[in-house]
């Protein structure tokens, strides 16, 4: 029998290498799209820059071979910088990136699900999302992503078609390192709000979004799931 495809974008690191690791552990054939290949990858790769319109015709051509049921849009870009310092470019890299690429994304897959009456969709948010100081643009498009699966849920669920967004808090990832480096200032006064008092760890993200792409997860679409440590929350005092 052959494997189950899946659709993964940003696989190079972090979430995405995780979630690869661990899918494919669960008997899927990955299809991975990154910028830089990744490293003990096992599955099938592609090389593209999802800030360019030319990646459209990366996830057609997959989406004809393939013909996946899965996918799950984990490429995020953050520009961290105060409100008054955003400029144009940063705003639409963010954009570009975050939210629209996710729907070029879809919009190449979702006819093979509506063939198969069967499909996955998870979008990758964030925590973010509820407000974070030097992120407006990154929260801006990661909360797009309830708004944009919401309705996508709706117009795709007679299909049997679910769309659903993993909203991640801190993680150990180069990302979240690179912000927030180890030992730092900044770490210690973002872990001391996390009420479970430790980053998460990539795996716990990738169960989750094997949960979401599963055939026992059919009746639940359009959520928003925050896996945080219980920062969204609140503190613990």
């Amino acid at each position: 029998m052959d494997k189950p495809s899946v659709v993964l974008t940003g696989v190079s690191r972090g979430i995405g290498a995780a979630t690869a690791a661990y899918l494919t552990g669960q008997g899927y054939h990955v299809i991975g799209l990154a910028r830089t290949e990744p490293v003990d990858f096992d599955g099938t790769f592609r090389k593209v820059d999802l800030s360019d319109p030319s990646c459209k015709d990366v996830f057609a051509e997959i989406a004809q071979e393939f013909a996946p049921t899965r996918l799950v849009t984990n490429a995020g870009y953050v520009d961290a910088k105060a409100l008054e310092a955003v400029t144009d470019e940063g705003f639409d890299q963010t954009v570009r990136v975050n939210l629209q690429s996710q729907i070029w994304a879809m919009q190449a897959m979702i006819p093979a699900m509506r063939t198969a009456q069967f499909g996955r969709v998870v979008m990758i948010g964030s925590r973010a999302s509820l407000g974070k100081p030097e992120r407006s643009t990154y929260s801006a498009s990661k909360a797009a992503l309830t708004g944009l699966a919401r309705t996508a849920a709706l117009e795709l669920a007679p299909d049997g078609v679910t769309v659903n967004v993993i909203s991640p808090g801190p993680f150990e990832t180069e990302m979240f390192a690179s912000l927030q480096p180890v030992g730092s200032e900044a770490r210690e006064k973002f872990m001391a709000k996390v009420p479970m008092k430790r980053v998460g760890k990539p795996e716990e993200i990738a169960a989750t979004i094997a949960f979401f792409l599963s055939e026992g997860a059919g009746f639940v679409t359009g959520q928003n799931l925050y896996i945080c440590g219980g920062l969204s929350v609140g503190s613990v005092s």
